[in-house]
């Protein structure tokens, strides 16, 4: 079996470095913020989507990614929390599965974090915004990581806290499980999936029971 991990919402909490980094952006060009709850709806998607769904002209789109990530780098590891039973997930997880991270975050920054959290060990593949021409929702990522581990699409499972993650497990033929400890409520994912648990931990709970009982 191999499982692959969304990051935000899934794994991590960074919203507090996400928000800081996206203010501290539309400071330094001089812009007025959107609120808060205006940025948290679009964590999931690429930056550069991000600031274009947040008012920024598509010229200028990349000087404030720039920014962001400027930032970003300085704040990432003090201001980002593991969620609640994350580690649990993900070492049960090793127990019966390869695992991979497939994340629409840079994979630099990403690679950081985990290993900060000494969970980096844990993952095969690490595949982030960067190693794509095409974020999810697209499938690319997941059939990146896919390649990376050198496995077809058999017993192959996305666990992921937004539509975008589900949606790319579909378009790349593969099974997905939402998680509520993220992004998204209930009712929107229900329209993606019918597999949803609380956390990424349950999740894996689930998984467990599933191949034990085709053992």
């Amino acid at each position: 079996m191999v499982i692959l991990f969304d990051l935000d919402g899934t794994l991590i909490d960074s919203t507090e470095a996400i928000l800081e980094s996206f203010h501290n952006a539309f400071r330094v060009h001089d812009t007025k913020s959107p609120n808060d709850e205006d940025i948290k709806a679009l964590i999931g998607h690429p930056l550069d989507v991000m600031f274009g769904s947040l008012g920024v002209h598509q010229e200028h789109v990349w000087d404030y990614v720039t920014t962001y990530k400027e930032h970003y780098r300085k704040i990432s590891t003090q201001k980002t929390l593991l969620l609640p039973k994350a580690r649990e997930a993900v070492t049960a997880a090793k127990e019966f599965a390869t695992l991979g991270i497939v994340t629409t975050k840079t994979g630099l920054y990403s690679r950081i974090l985990m290993e900060h959290f000494e969970l980096m060990h844990y993952f095969d593949v690490l595949i982030g915004r960067e190693d794509v021409e095409y974020p999810k929702p697209h499938p690319e990522p997941v059939f990146k990581a896919l390649q990376g581990l050198q496995c077809d699409k058999k017993d192959v499972w996305m666990i992921g806290d937004t539509s975008l993650d589900i949606l790319a497990a579909q378009a790349a033929g593969i099974n997905s499980i939402a998680v509520l400890s993220g992004y998204e409520d209930e009712k929107t994912l229900k329209k993606f999936t019918n597999i949803i648990y609380s956390d990424a931990n349950e999740a894996i709970g689930y998984l467990k029971r599933r191949k034990s009982a085709h053992l």
